[in-house]
């Protein structure tokens, strides 16, 4: 057969399998320049834009679209996507590579009415994040779930805890928790929960004691068989830097780094480590797959080395109960920094290298680095980490309940295909790759804590069943993108845009587990390029990143590259190859094996 017949079939078969059809608003250029000019001040300002009385903070920016596609438009469209999902969930995949969903309770869906999301309500909507069918394309396909803190604690966000061994009542009871983990376990989900071990509430029973004890103490030194809870904790006669006063005392003061109301332990105490242990064992058999670990950098302040060496021995102690237990830690520091903590022989650290409004990502998307800083990263990262933990797991995310959200990163005309493929970016990283509730709808938030954590926008009408009200001081969040509710009326939301990209790397092994290779004839300014391989299979991946149309002459890849070819659009538009020459659309990512 010649070349020229050979490359015809292989256009013809482009056309029938790259129709995964995502993203964002079918006309670009809708956004006013003066609305654009407000996005960006909401990203960059304080955040703070003021509370509705009701506290149904989350309105819509912009008019709704009336000219929404029917239903059977919508199937007729979404027909050709399934031709990229060769086997629903490989088998390689069910294991501590997976793609988790970071879920707030608190504002995800509220399942009894009083405004406040809880266990009930995120059970109802499991179905949205995988159904448990893989042979159906209407979930999210995330088959992890993180959970922030769901322990009883006296703040709204729970990372002061004071009760390692309950669920908070806000959110529910311990059967709760039992069935959402029952449930889970039907649709292969792995739940694992944020364990803060760094500090507790200065209302836990243990703090609570041990200043009692060391209030009517005066100055005398305390005995830690009279209350040996005062060595849970870091206490002295100095008020050093990041220590409080004891309430009572005029003489004692505690560690508290974050806040007065969040002592820090004192990890090195092997009565407070057992307890731990304890509380490590209680959570497993209740059925969670490992923990999220709060603010590993913050275990011994300022001390790197100490850090790391408390963090070996949770590691250790938890891979001794449950060998496939998966650990992943925050250390928010620069990359150098957080790959040291690999030493501990944890299973992942939090990738911030690529992620929030600075990171690889958005800098690459928006111009600010070239796009081939992207996939050079990907290659240099696996020796940087590799050389602390040859086992480790990457944890990439884009953004988290700590960062403002990403559709506020970008304004202009380009702004919708922008957030569409920087939420694809990281979903191509190798890895268990997070995404924050709401960013596979656009959601925006910014500023104060409370904004990045809006309610899930479910529904347009903030009163519908289920909506939650979002925490107290929550300003007004203008939103973008529609809800999930308008969202699923357009094939080429954001929402199906990240649907298809999840459904594109379950389909793919290499890219969970693929080791990568930049190929530096091909990547340039606008345009990422990688090799990804995995048990001798290979994926050539290509990522356009700019507006205008990219060609790529293909003559130095295998003839057998071309066998396959799936792709993700930001609009109606497609690739195509004419002989050895690939044309991707402005914001396309095709694949080739």
């Amino acid at each position: 057969m010649s070349g020229h017949k050979r490359n015809s079939i292989r256009f013809l078969a482009l056309l029938m399998v790259v129709s995964l059809l995502l993203a964002g608003c079918r006309n670009m250029k809708e956004m006013p320049e003066e609305a654009a000019a407000n996005e960006q001040e909401t990203i960059e300002g304080n955040g703070q834009e003021g509370q509705l009385p009701d506290n149904q903070n989350v309105e819509q920016e912009g008019e709704q679209d009336e000219q929404a596609l029917s239903g059977q438009e919508i199937d007729e469209i979404l027909q050709g996507w399934s031709a990229c999902s060769l086997d629903p969930v490989p088998a390689a995949m069910e294991d501590n590579f997976r793609t988790y969903y970071e879920v707030f309770v608190y504002s995800f869906y509220d399942g009894n009415g009083d405004g406040v999301g809880d266990l009930q309500g995120l059970i109802q909507k499991l179905d949205y994040i995988n159904d448990g069918d893989p042979e159906t394309s209407s979930d999210l396909g995330c088959n992890g779930i993180w959970l922030m803190p769901v322990m009883p604690s006296p703040s709204y966000h729970k990372y002061d805890v004071t009760d390692y061994y309950a669920i908070d009542p806000e959110y529910g009871t311990m059967e709760d928790f039992e069935t959402l983990i029952t449930e889970c376990d039907k649709r292969g989900i792995k739940v694992i929960i944020d364990l803060v071990i760094n500090h507790s509430s200065s209302e836990h029973p243990w703090f609570k004691e041990a200043c009692s004890y060391l209030a009517a103490l005066g100055d005398e030194e305390p005995s830690l068989e009279e209350c040996p809870y005062v060595d849970f904790y870091n206490f002295s006669k100095e008020q050093l830097d990041g220590y409080s006063q004891v309430p009572g005392s005029d003489v004692w003061y505690y560690e508290a780094r974050f806040y007065y109301g969040m002592p820090d332990f004192n990890l090195y105490n092997e009565q407070l480590r057992e307890e731990i242990a304890d509380i490590v064992d209680f959570w497993f058999a209740k059925g969670v797959g490992g923990f999220r670990l709060d603010a590993v950098k913050e275990y011994v302040s300022n001390d790197h080395p100490a850090s790391t060496q408390i963090l070996t021995w949770f590691t250790q102690m938890v891979k001794e109960k449950k060998p496939d237990a998966y650990l992943v830690a925050e250390a928010w520091t620069d990359i150098s920094a957080y790959s040291g903590y690999y030493d501990s022989g944890i299973d992942s650290m939090f990738n911030f290298g690529f992620a929030d409004s600075e990171g690889i990502i958005a800098n690459v998307v928006k111009g600010n680095k070239q796009a081939s800083e992207y996939s050079r990263s990907l290659e240099e990262i696996q020796d940087l980490f590799g050389a602390h933990n040859p086992g480790y797991i990457d944890a990439p995310f884009y953004t988290n309940h700590d960062m403002g959200r990403g559709a506020g990163y970008y304004a202009g005309e380009y702004s919708p295909a922008q957030t569409k493929m920087a939420g694809a970016l990281n979903l191509l990283m190798t890895g268990s790759a997070f995404v924050y509730y709401g960013e596979e709808l656009g959601m925006k938030g910014s500023g104060k804590d409370e904004n990045k954590r809006a309610p899930m926008y479910f529904y347009d009408d903030p009163e519908a069943e289920g909506m939650c009200a979002g925490p107290v001081d929550m300003g007004t969040v203008t939103m973008k993108y529609g809800s999930l509710e308008q969202q699923q009326k357009d094939p080429y939301s954001v929402y199906y845009y990240y649907r298809e990209a999840i459904r594109l790397r379950n389909a793919f092994p290499e890219i969970v587990k693929g080791k990568v290779e930049n190929l530096e004839n091909y990547a340039d300014e606008t345009l990422a390029a990688f090799l990804k391989t995995y048990e001798d299979e290979k994926l050539y991946i290509f990522c356009n990143i700019s507006p205008e149309e990219r060609t790529i002459n293909l003559a130095e890849l295998p003839e057998d590259a071309l066998q396959l070819q799936c792709g993700l659009y930001v609009d109606e538009n497609r690739a195509s190859i004419d002989a050895d020459t690939l044309s991707v659309p402005g914001y396309g990512i095709v694949i080739l094996k």
